[in-house]
């Protein structure tokens, strides 16, 4: 099994699967507990290590995980988004995590689109969604920007699974309406 030769790019970002490099950045992101709080908390770096791995062997097993997000401008690692459906996830989700100092910024919004254009022509999935702590305004307002809505309340598998998370979300269908118009 090897890892896909994938690079998708945007106006700002390059994303790819990542890479061992990623790895300092990666496991300061996750060791920053307030801006990770809603994504499972803190992790220290062996846990971040096995995390990335996870991320990394998705892409060996499955042909999709993460991307690493780097900036075209600095060729900075700025944080991982995209497509993930691990065992037991309430659906085919493209979710993000952006390093707190490029909050605010777009990148989220930015990297997201390319990585469900990704998914829905690449992997044919029919529906994505976003899985968002309750909690999480910043993250409901990037999945609103994506044209994605509430669609119910759910549960993510263990060791998460006593905690309740919004689902917000789309068909393919209305992703491509949206994109065709624009929006």
């Amino acid at each position: 099994m090897t890892i896909p030769d994938i690079q998708l790019e945007t106006p700002r970002l390059i994303l790819r699967p990542p890479r061992l490099e990623d790895f300092d950045a990666w496991a300061a992101f996750m060791a920053d507990g307030d801006h990770v709080r809603y994504v499972g908390g803190a992790q220290p770096r062996p846990l971040a290590w096995r995390a990335m791995m996870s991320v990394v062997g998705s892409w060996a097993v499955q042909g999709f995980a993460f991307f690493s997000v780097i900036e075209k401008s600095s060729g900075r690692w700025l944080g991982r988004l995209g497509p993930w459906y691990p065992e037991g996830w309430p659906g085919t989700e493209v979710g993000w995590g952006i390093v707190a100092d490029a909050n605010g910024k777009g990148y989220a919004s930015e990297g997201s689109a390319a990585a469900i254009d990704w998914a829905v022509e690449q992997l044919g999935w029919t529906q994505i969604i976003h899985t968002i702590d309750p909690e999480n305004v910043a993250s409901k307002g990037v999945a609103g920007k994506l044209g994605s809505r509430f669609l119910r309340y759910g549960r993510l598998p263990e060791p998460y699974h006593e905690k309740q998370v919004e689902v917000w979300g789309q068909s393919a269908d209305e992703w491509r309406a949206r994109r065709k118009s624009g929006a």
